[in-house]
């Protein structure tokens, strides 16, 4: 039987004890209402169907609270024993009582069968719903165990095909590996065939490189020597043509000493002669009064040195005085 036999089980358990419990209440009120109002006063008669409304509204607490439990599978204690007993011999003293005082055997066993069928209901049905816990328990329990064990299987399927794929993702990655070390050794010997290539490439060009260094160092050198013997030369000719300027300009500096000597002589001879005595040719009256003007002598004394007119003489000083300033003029022309 599986789960769902049971549960049916369950249901129909549920409904026919319903059944039974709504008829026995029932049954109950319509038997135990006139003995109360025969045993009621006259102006409480109303209140006869209380106390068996009360009685089986127990009855009805006791059945489901049973039926809760043992769906649980649990256990209330003594008081739930107590209360289903004591509501099930209320429940038959109160429909037996009117018989039993008529002395109405019939009747007490008449009236004694639906109290009865309510009592023995509630506890079969309280049985009933224990074992079918239990059962449904047990099936339960073995829903989990064998959905654990689907679940075990499915997780070691699982665990064996992650295994699987993770094997071959390793053989494919330990494959690509071994790939990209040999594709990276290939790459290696082809980086070191190109280093060496271009080391010797590169050594080539520095032995070429040093070699027209040293070529053009030989080239700097024979240009510094032919530099320097041009410099050594020019120079020796600077200095040579210095050494002439200086003896040159010596040579001028003694000749124009040696002519300012002879005209200082020329002219002290000229002053000490004395007034002429007769009126000198124009040239030698010419350096006369040269000679007066440099010794700062004055006009008449001048003419009388040279024997010639005062206006002819201060004419000759006036030229002498403008004479430097041409001189001047001229230089600054050239």
């Amino acid at each position: 039987m599986n789960g769902v036999q049971i549960r049916s089980a369950e249901r129909a358990l549920s409904v026919g004890t319903w059944l039974i419990v709504a008829g026995a209440m029932l049954y109950s009120v319509l038997t135990v209402t006139p003995l109360m109002r025969a045993h009621t006063p006259q102006d409480w008669r109303w209140t006869a169907p209380i106390l068996p409304l009360v009685v089986d509204a127990a009855v009805v607490i006791v059945v489901r609270l049973d039926s809760v439990l043992a769906r649980l599978g649990g256990h209330g204690g003594r008081w739930p024993v107590v209360l289903r007993w004591m509501t099930g011999g209320m429940t038959l003293a109160l429909n037996v009582a009117d018989s039993a005082l008529r002395k109405d055997l019939v009747g007490v066993a008449v009236h004694a069968v639906a109290p009865l069928l309510l009592i023995v209901t509630a506890e079969t049905g309280l049985a009933y719903r224990a074992a079918i816990t239990r059962a449904l328990t047990a099936i339960q329990d073995r829903e989990r165990a064998e959905r654990a064990a689907r679940e075990q299987a499915a997780a070691e399927r699982a665990e064996a095909a992650a295994k699987r794929e993770r094997e071959a993702r390793e053989f494919e990655a330990r494959m690509a590996r071994e790939q990209r070390e040999h594709e990276a050794a290939l790459a290696r010997e082809q980086a070191e065939r190109e280093e060496r290539a271009r080391r010797e490439e590169r050594e080539r060009q520095e032995a070429q490189e040093r070699a027209e260094r040293e070529a053009r160092e030989r080239a700097e050198r024979e240009r510094e020597q032919q530099r320097l013997e041009r410099e050594r030369r020019e120079r020796e000719a600077t200095a040579r043509a210095e050494k002439e300027r200086q003896e040159r300009e010596a040579a001028r500096l003694r000749e124009q000493r040696e002519r300012e000597e002879r005209a200082e002589r020329e002219r002290a001879e000229l002053l000490a002669a004395g007034p002429a005595q007769e009126k000198q040719g124009e040239e030698k009256a010419r350096r006369t009064v040269a000679a007066a003007f440099a010794a700062g002598l004055p006009v008449r004394q001048a003419a009388e040195l040279c024997g010639w007119s005062v206006g002819w003489v201060t004419a000759r000083y006036q030229e002498l005085r403008e004479a430097p300033a041409a001189r001047t003029l001229e230089a600054a022309g050239r």
